[in-house]
């Protein structure tokens, strides 16, 4: 018999997407067994998957030891990424960071050990505000994701509670992100909210920008402003409106005016003008704009934070 105390960072949720998180190797069919059979009890009494847990409650666990088996500190993924950020600002909530191109945000199958997020808890680690041994659910995670080579700004949770009001804010569009970009040529308005559809291909990580709505099309609203411009391109601040994949790159190419670099979806000799390794785009701005209670948050209302030396502008 073992028993695990509910923290702060693992109240919120059910209980079953707890211990999917604390028991990795656990069968999901076994882990409803174990509730079902009453195995695993919440505060001395049968419990249910979708009961949700708070601080201070006790689960009691009559499971195979292996589930238990801890990954020794050499095992830890994190410690063969970089601990070093390029940080906005950070407090004990939440850091803000200047994600460079060519950085993921998410490791994947190519970048095993090195990613933003396992920087961000490299970084916390060194600095002794993250521990995964006195953790039993709860990682410090990012909020919103931006293209490998997409810099801007990205945002991490330090704490469970702000990673849920974020990522509501986020989800309800409380939190305005506004880019800056390289177009090839000028629009021929200065300023303008667009709409179109668009079709995600997940096959080929690309999408397909249509005028009007088609199968499995999904609806998206890019907004612009085109702020300088020469003879070849013009610079433009971008403000979404929607997020889709890709949406500011296909968007702009679909109106005649792809971004200077983007080897996607620029389809002319001209779109590799003054060309650089990355596309021209900047996630350079985030303002926080809540509508409702943010709790622990609510002190970022209304605050602004930037980015200057973008390189091509």
């Amino acid at each position: 018999m073992r028993t695990i105390e509910i923290k702060e960072n693992d109240g919120g949720q059910r209980l079953d997407k707890f211990l999917s998180k604390r028991f990795k190797t656990m069968p999901k069919s076994l882990m409803y067994k174990y509730i079902r059979t009453k195995y695993i009890k919440l505060n001395g009494k049968k419990c249910d998957k979708a009961d949700f847990l708070k601080a201070g409650d006790v689960l009691t666990l009559y499971i195979k030891d292996e589930f238990f088996e801890d990954n020794p500190e050499k095992n830890y993924e994190f410690l063969k990424a970089p601990d070093r950020l390029d940080i906005l600002f950070e407090d004990e909530n939440i850091i803000l960071i200047d994600k460079k191109p060519g950085v993921i945000v998410h490791q994947d199958k190519s970048y095993h050990f090195d990613s933003l997020v396992l920087r961000v808890q490299h970084y916390l680690y060194k600095k002794g505000e993250f521990n995964p041994e006195s953790e039993n659910s709860f990682s410090p995670a990012v909020v919103n994701r931006l293209d490998r080579n997409t810099g801007g700004i990205v945002i991490a949770a330090k704490n469970a509670e702000s990673l849920r009001i974020l990522n509501e804010k986020m989800r309800k569009r409380e939190i305005e992100k506004y880019y800056l970009c390289k177009l090839c040529g000028k629009p021929k308005y200065e300023s303008g909210i667009l709409e179109a559809y668009l079709v995600k291909n997940s096959g080929n990580n690309t999408v397909k920008v249509f005028k009007k709505q088609v199968e499995g099309s999904k609806k998206i609203i890019t907004e612009y402003k085109v702020l300088s411009s020469d003879k070849n391109t013009s610079t433009a601040e971008i403000l979404l409106h929607t997020g889709r994949t890709h949406q500011i790159r296909a968007h702009m190419a679909f109106i005649g005016h792809p971004l200077v670099g983007d080897k996607k979806y620029g389809k002319n000799k001209k779109n590799f003008i003054n060309s650089t390794k990355y596309q021209a785009l900047y996630a350079y701005k985030m303002k926080f704009s809540f509508k409702s209670d943010a709790g622990i948050l609510n002190y970022l209302n209304n605050r602004e934070f930037s980015i200057d030396n973008i390189k091509f502008i």
